[in-house]
């Protein structure tokens, strides 16, 4: 995967400040809209956001990386700004419908519980699901992500 020279240099910037070594998986933003993604992008910042869910589907069509503990990833804005890194801590697959209390919670989203977190990702993954051609239901399979901020852009 290539990136641009702004992301590569942001990389070595942050391998320089924080010891990391090693290299990252990719560069992108939580949701589909700037609007979504600067929202979840502040829950991230403010420390309520620590997990993310990926509808294993999406993921195939889009042809994006499936997380894996111990990679790296860089976070864009909504104005695709280079805005952090994160560290992948766990990952599990389950059925979206399986998805339990706990995680909801570290989504960070509305009110944080396990009923807004179907009711709110049933709205993304019906769309998104409108725009790549498949019809969403909740026995679809889930990737989900345990991450931590290692570096936020100041």
């Amino acid at each position: 995967m290539s990136h641009s020279k702004e992301i590569l240099d942001f990389w070595l910037k942050v391998k320089d400040e924080t010891g990391i070594t090693g290299s990252f998986a990719d560069a992108w933003g939580f949701g589909d809209n700037p609007e979504l993604i600067d929202e979840l992008f502040g829950y991230m910042l403010s420390g309520i956001k620590r997990t993310s869910t990926s509808l294993c589907i999406e993921t195939e069509l889009e042809d994006w990386l499936e997380p894996k503990v111990g990679e790296f990833n860089i976070i864009l804005d909504g104005k695709d700004k280079l805005a952090a890194v994160i560290k992948s801590i766990s990952t599990r697959n389950v059925k979206y419908r399986d998805v339990d209390a706990d995680h909801a919670y570290w989504e960070g989203e509305d009110d944080r519980t396990l009923k807004s977190y179907f009711r709110e990702h049933d709205k993304y993954y019906k769309r998104r699901g409108e725009a790549l051609g498949f019809e969403f239901n909740r026995d679809m399979e889930v990737i989900l992500e345990r991450f931590k901020l290692v570096y936020p852009v100041k």
